[in-house]
């Protein structure tokens, strides 16, 4: 068996190195193909493995047609929009992510913006605390019951919805509230952060409506997908409401227009960083690279998102 790590944004070589132990400790051959510059590399690289690891890297029809051999499909990472599963389906191809790999270093970086827009960006002039104040978690996880944990921890009053958790006992152990609603969330919640992945049902669903609820000095953020904000409706509210402020970790299509016209109410990292810290790096790479030997070696299909 060849397993192929084809990355673009490469993983540390630490988490390399551990990959390729935790590969060729299984028996199997170990492929790298890193920071290459086009598809038809890929294409190549692909074109003998029987599985595959990768990072934000899309694995479009035209690269599993060539992965002749592909068996399985690791997104090292929660989010798998970057993978067609409707393909992978097709040429009978498993396809995993990595769910609670990265979730650390995104519920931090959420927490970090929240902090960030409070102080205006570190810019001088008055800021707020967030002890006191509203959180509503928009999709309860791994990512956003950290999330949750954190804002208790600085004082805030937390509550979260999740329309695939009915058991209000889910919410309550963890002393959040539940909203029974997406609106109730919005209407109580002064921070709103989201954590929800990019699909049919999620994708601007974050719109005007949900937006003008939120309460004087709203503050949305997002460390999900750009897709799940409607950005009409995001440039709409930011007219409309001096008091509403936006950071995100993934800039949306308008996001230089924002930048000029409110600099002091709309944040965006200059790239995807919520994963980016060298634990997330390595804890992701080394879940993929086990996840493999467990499908070939004992049929594990625990993380197998195109059932």
């Amino acid at each position: 068996m060849k397993v192929l790590v084809a990355t673009v944004k490469p993983f540390s070589k630490e988490a390399v190195a551990e990959i390729k132990k935790v590969v060729e400790g299984a028996g199997y051959e170990f492929a790298l193909l890193e920071k290459y510059e086009d598809v038809a590399q890929f294409k190549e690289a692909v074109k003998d493995a029987d599985a595959l690891i990768v990072r934000s890297d899309k694995v479009t029809p035209e690269i599993v047609e060539a992965g002749e051999k592909l068996k399985i499909v690791v997104r090292a990472g929660a989010g798998y929009d970057n993978v067609d599963l409707a393909k992978c389906t097709e040429k009978k191809i498993v396809v995993m992510n990595t769910p609670g790999q990265n979730s650390n270093a995104v519920a931090e970086l959420a927490v970090g913006l929240m902090i960030s827009v409070s102080r205006n960006c570190f810019t001088p002039g008055t800021g707020s605390e967030l002890k006191g104040k509203t959180l509503g978690i928009h999709a309860y996880g791994n990512v956003g019951k950290l999330v949750a944990k954190c804002g208790k921890a600085l004082g805030m009053t937390v509550y979260a919805f999740d329309p695939f958790i009915k058991d209000h006992a889910v919410y309550e152990k963890d002393g959040v509230i539940p909203a029974e609603s997406v609106e109730d969330l919005y209407v109580k919640s002064k921070f709103v952060s989201l954590h929800m992945p990019a699909n049919e049902q999620t994708k601007n669903s974050i719109n005007y409506d949900l937006l003008s609820k939120m309460p004087k000095g709203a503050t949305l953020i997002n460390t999900a997908r750009k897709e799940v904000v409607d950005e009409e409706s995001l440039k709409k509210i930011f007219a409309e409401r001096a008091d509403f402020r936006y950071a995100t970790d993934v800039a949306p299509a308008c996001a230089e227009e924002l930048k000029k016209e409110y600099p002091s109410r709309f944040f965006a990292t200059p790239k995807k960083m919520g994963a980016e810290t060298a634990e997330a790096n390595m804890n992701a790479g080394i879940a993929a690279a086990n996840q493999i030997v467990g499908f070939f070696k004992e049929g594990i299909t625990k993380f197998q998102v195109n059932k």
